[in-house]
């Protein structure tokens, strides 16, 4: 799959905007998701239905003080989480990642929850984040676009070895007419949300992608810099919704 990265910029070459976007979240579809891909299988495929998963991706950089030198003042994490830190290797097969070219091994897979990686530098350059998924999902992939912070803007004071510089972005992956064994698979699952479906529609029994963990194995709800997510209110809401719409549909 084609990745780009941007030449790596001055210190100072990159302003963003204040830590939470004010821009409206987006709903991805995987690259050239489209109706062909969905009457590929029709028979096992459902029409009018959309599941959603909402998630987040970004960076989290810590300065390292007295022992930054010039050629690392930073350390920092890239991930893609789930958007109310539930583990997302119910959909997500692989996530690659591609650094920019003056690191050893630039393109990055990673391929179990959490989908992460850390380094240490001093420059801020754009990263690719390519998200796949498990084949009963769909063979296409994602790819976002993500400017690694390390400075934090004027008006949030001077660098601080405790407070790190946090830039993180909600979406929502939406894939229409998805399969029966996937939907079965997240029917219940609390990172994924399903429309309510129509009294007395049956499923087949779920099915555990080969890379997945146990529910809740491989969350973020316990990592260890949880402290520092951005709580995305727009997740909470669409989850919520979810899981009231299918309390109504079991009674």
């Amino acid at each position: 799959m084609p990745l780009t990265t941007t030449p790596l910029p001055s210190k100072t070459s990159f302003q963003l905007e204040d830590v939470e976007s004010a821009a409206k979240p987006q709903r991805i579809k995987p690259t050239d998701y489209t109706d062909n891909n969905i009457n590929q299988d029709e028979n096992k495929r459902l029409k009018d239905v959309e599941i959603s998963v909402p998630v987040v991706y970004g960076t989290m950089a810590f300065y390292l003080g007295k022992k930054a030198n010039e050629l690392q003042s930073h350390k920092w994490t890239v991930y893609v989480r789930g958007a109310t830190n539930e583990d997302l290797g119910v959909v997500i097969k692989q996530v690659v990642f591609q650094l920019h070219p003056s690191f050893d091994n630039p393109i990055r897979v990673v391929e179990s929850p959490p989908f992460e990686l850390s380094e240490c530098g001093w420059g801020e350059f754009e990263i690719c984040i390519s998200i796949l998924f498990h084949d009963d999902v769909c063979d296409k992939h994602v790819d976002l676009f993500h400017l690694l912070k390390l400075y934090p803007d004027a008006e949030s004071g001077p660098q601080s070895t405790k407070k790190p510089v946090v830039v993180e972005t909600y979406n929502e992956i939406v894939f229409p007419g998805p399969s029966e064994t996937f939907l079965a698979r997240v029917l219940n699952h609390p990172a994924v949300y399903v429309p309510r479906l129509p009294a007395g529609f049956n499923l087949p029994a779920p099915v555990p992608s080969p890379n997945m963990n146990v529910k809740g194995k491989d969350d973020t709800k316990n990592h260890p810099l949880i402290h520092w997510f951005i709580n995305f209110s727009e997740a909470d809401e669409l989850l919520k919704l979810a899981s009231a719409r299918q309390q109504v549909s079991l009674s």
